[in-house]
């Protein structure tokens, strides 16, 4: 059951990583809601920023995705 309380622990942190990457989420969400047809790849460097904003904030929390 340890492994379920690490979990359980994880996914109580992820408020506070979107809290932190809030500007990032809402320009990726904002790309992709305003793609009449979405192609891959088409907000690839907004979720990159996302991305790359989820992984230093949760390390900086110690935590992990």
């Amino acid at each position: 059951m340890e492994i379920v309380k690490k979990a359980r622990s994880r996914f109580r942190q992820y408020p506070n990583l979107l809290v932190e990457c809030r500007f990032e989420g809402s320009a990726y969400a904002a790309c992709v809601a305003q793609e009449g047809h979405m192609q891959k790849g088409s907000c690839q460097a907004e979720f990159e920023k996302f991305k790359q904003c989820l992984v230093k904030t949760a390390a900086k929390l110690g935590t992990r995705l």
